[in-house]
């Protein structure tokens, strides 16, 4: 069943029931203030950090679901409700979330009033704006009480929710006017406060949770709504919140407005104070100005619709497919741009204190971000490759505050240095910038170490040419990119996390997936040096590759299959030797995309074989057989029960490779096929099975041997999203940067149709129209530039040209 429907046009998505299976939520921001919002008004805001700069709590797991966001409470009589039904759940007359591109609208009405929001993050300002409009659409005057509610973090996220101690003695505000400012710890060493506003006169404001919410109450049944009046509580120690009380009177058919600004500042050290112990409110001041009345907020929310309707205008899709189309054109761009700005931190799933920016995962995010802001992945680059290590392996995460490298779930994972050519190359292509190959970049953020990024390259490549097993085969690490493949861990008592129990190395495991994104990142890696004349280096790198490539033929091929990997005791892992475990999806997927064996039909049997013994309807899991006892010397896969995440789940996140690598044998239908069985849009209808949102990719989906079959998990920060949109984006549809111009051969269904492409690349806008009169799955048989025929289906690039108008018939 669905819980609402897409709106295309205005790009978004709209809920029609409050009750979803799990929260729906939006992320707001695209700079530095961020705010998750789920379909209920759940949710919580940080600065540029959501562990060391939380500006509001929220309560991960906690039942009921959802709690803690920010509220508006309207008590009209003896009625109480709110315009998001969390958290009173008071039954509402109707309701309505659109959830858009960078903001979320929200429409509740109860006995004749009704109340809309619109909450959104500006382009330029470090603040969630939230709009609230009532109307009195009753025949009768309405006296009305409103009450704002947030409760604030005491910024340390992590520190917030054990150091009781500490956090129970240090709350602070103040209260001017309508403006409450959060100013815990700033007396000593922050420098930075928050601040919540109403653009209106107010009636009463509560900042203590203790008076607002009364004892043994939770923000459902708080005693100061329920009474109707403020105790104007000024929180001293304990937990500080804000809320403020607006009482208005309304005549039939009338509304009023109101704008709520929840804001971050800071001062320099040198200003914090305008006179002893009194906060330098002059920031505060300056943002609350800028959002005096309703002209401000429009002026701000169109300056966000214009950003966004630019951004996805580079990539752009007209076909018959009314679902694909809304993917490549809204949802699939938007959730990459939102993974690469979040990576793997701050979700409903992820409370953002444990895991900072990954190594492997914002190299990944980057594939599907480039093309969006080129210059940000410049940046991004340049600081994953700062906390690299020198002799080329990495931290597996980093802060995004400090930048800096953290040991929290340590490094060795030795698939990580590979991403970082993926990232770059992906940059390079899409731009042309080689300046970038020549930047001075330091080794675990210390500049007296830094070489050119080209260098960081370099030291990536040769650790896998200096980390072989037994069979020639890289050395697995820590893990690959399955984290939960654990060949050097052996943990036997709880407690003991498999990312950093037991040796990091190890000289027998080896992967043969590594080896797969070996091949395929070390020609990319050749190509970069081609573009800087490093022939020699080119030429070094191609053999190691050539290398790699028989040491797979030899040890990675198990007759209808690729070997997962080889474990401490030289055993395979993913062959029909095994009793489980005797098939998985990444070595399958990567190697057959990388083109081991091409000549030998090795991907094709390969993929035959995922399709029969991996392949559900839901879509195509990580292994089979599932684990049903845990493996010592295989670590956390095993541990997972059956059909859940890595222990045969279907991981959304390598689906991908697999429809990728069907393109390469140029089976359009199958790899189709494989890219809707995940696709949200395509799994819309069986929400209540699905359960996250369906205008989202998630992690994973319960796999075959699981009771809940097809029931998803752990939305939006997903690799997926990046790997979804390369698939469709420059595998199916075709469109795929190389160095010396566009390509563009499609991989499609023989009955998909014709279609047109707007691309914008470097800095040119490319008009392409594909038709396929022939009904083939892939093929170019006709490639037309501005009238002239070209061979192949590289698009010549000319630097400067502004339009390319291209004609591609395929057969």
């Amino acid at each position: 069943m669905k819980y609402g429907y897409f709106d295309d046009n205005n790009k978004e998505y709209v809920i029609t029931s409050p009750k979803t299976p799990l929260p729906w939520i939006n992320y707001l921001g695209c700079n530095e203030f961020f705010s998750l919002i789920s379909n209920t008004c759940g949710g919580y805001s940080f600065y540029k950090d959501a562990k060391l700069l939380r500006l509001t709590r929220y309560r991960y797991n906690d039942s009921p679901l959802d709690t803690n966001g920010k509220y508006f409470y309207i008590k009209d009589g003896d009625t109480v409700w709110n315009p998001g039904w969390q958290p009173t759940k008071t039954p509402l007359d109707a309701y309505e979330c659109r959830h858009g591109i960078g903001y979320s609208r929200f429409m509740g009405a109860k006995n004749g009033v009704t109340a809309k929001i619109l909450a959104f993050v500006p382009m330029n300002d470090t603040c969630e704006l939230q709009q609230l409009v009532i109307t009195n659409d009753s025949s009768e005057e309405k006296q009305l009480s409103v009450f704002s509610y947030v409760e604030w973090c005491l910024w340390n996220a992590d520190d917030d929710m054990k150091n009781f101690q500490r956090n129970l003695s240090i709350g602070e505000v103040e209260v001017i006017g309508s403006t409450i400012y959060h100013k815990t710890e700033y007396r000593e060493r922050r420098n930075h406060f928050a601040v919540y506003s109403v653009n209106a006169d107010i009636d009463g404001f509560d900042t203590s949770r203790d008076d607002f919410l009364g004892a043994y109450n939770g923000p459902d049944k708080p005693d100061v709504v329920l009474n109707g009046q403020a105790t104007n509580s000024v929180a001293s120690g304990w937990s500080p919140i804000a809320s403020h009380q607006i009482n208005i009177k309304l005549a039939p058919g009338e509304s009023r407005s109101f704008v709520f600004v929840l804001g971050y500042c800071e001062n320099p050290q040198d200003l914090k104070f305008e006179s002893p112990n009194v906060v330098n409110k002059a920031p505060a001041k300056a943002l609350l100005d800028k959002y005096r009345t309703d002209a401000d907020v429009e002026k701000a929310f169109a300056e966000l619709n214009e950003y966004w309707d630019g951004l996805l205008s580079r990539y752009h899709l007209e076909s018959s497919n009314d679902k694909v189309n809304r993917m490549v054109n809204i949802w699939n761009q938007y959730q990459c741009m939102v993974t690469f700005n979040m990576s793997r931190s701050a979700s409903y799933y992820e409370s953002g204190i444990g895991r900072g920016m990954g190594f492997r995962d914002s190299c990944q995010d980057l594939l599907g971000f480039v093309h969006l802001i080129p210059e940000r992945a410049r940046e991004r680059i340049i600081d994953i490759a700062s906390t690299q290590f020198e002799d080329g392996s990495a931290y597996h995460q980093y802060q995004p505050l400090t930048k800096k490298g953290n040991s929290d779930i340590g490094s060795g994972f030795n698939d990580d240095p590979l991403w970082l050519i993926a990232g770059t190359s992906a940059y390079v292509r899409e731009t042309g910038d080689l300046s970038i190959l020549n930047e001075s970049v330091p080794y675990d953020n210390d500049e007296s170490k830094a070489t050119t990024l080209m260098e960081h390259l370099k030291r990536s490549f040769d650790y896998i040419v200096n980390h072989k097993g037994p069979h020639n085969l890289p050395l697995i690490g820590r893990a690959d990119w399955n984290d939960c493949l654990n060949l050097n861990c052996f943990s036997e008592h709880p407690g003991e996390s498999f990312q950093t129990f037991g040796p990091s190395e190890g000289p027998v495991a080896e992967s043969v997936f590594i080896a797969g994104m070996f091949v395929k990142y070390g020609e990319e890696y050749a190509q970069l040096c081609e573009q800087l004349n490093m022939t020699d280096e080119a030429a070094y790198a191609r053999a190691q590759v050539e290398d790699m490539v028989n040491a797979v033929m030899i040890s990675g091929w198990d007759g209808s299959w690729f070997v997962r990997a080889y474990d401490a005791y030289g055993n395979k892992i993913g062959s029909r030797e095994c009793e489980e475990g005797q098939i998985y999806i990444e070595s399958n997927g990567f190697c057959s995309l990388a083109g081991i064996g091409m000549a030998e039909g090795l991907p094709r049997k390969a993929l035959d074989s995922v399709k029969d013994r991996l392949d559900t309807k839901y879509g195509v899991m990580i292994l089979q057989p599932a684990y049903t006892k845990y493996h010592l010397e295989l670590g956390e896969i095993s541990s997972y029960p059956p059909g859940y995440k890595e222990n045969a789940g279907i991981f959304c996140h390598n689906n991908p490779w697999v429809s990728i690598a069907e393109t390469t044998i140029g089976r359009g239908d199958r790899a189709f096929e494989v890219y809707k069985k995940t696709c949200p849009a395509y799994i819309e209808e069986i929400s209540e099975i699905h359960r996250t949102e369906p205008y989202v990719y998630s992690q994973m989906v319960a796999g075959a041997d699981a009771p809940r079959h097809g029931e998803a998990k752990n939305s939006w920060l997903t690799g997926t999203a990046a790997w979804t949109f390369v698939n469709i984006s420059q595998y199916i549809l075709g469109l795929y940067p190389t160095h010396s111009g566009l390509s563009i051969d499609p991989c499609i269904p023989k009955d998909f149709g014709d279609f047109t492409l707007t691309r914008k690349f470097r800095e040119g806008t490319y008009n392409i129209k594909v038709t396929n009169p022939s009904h083939v799955e892939k093929g170019v048989r006709a490639l037309v530039v501005d009238g002239v025929t070209v061979d192949g289906t590289v698009i010549p690039y000319e630097a400067g040209k502004k339009t390319y108008n291209v004609e591609v018939v395929m057969g």
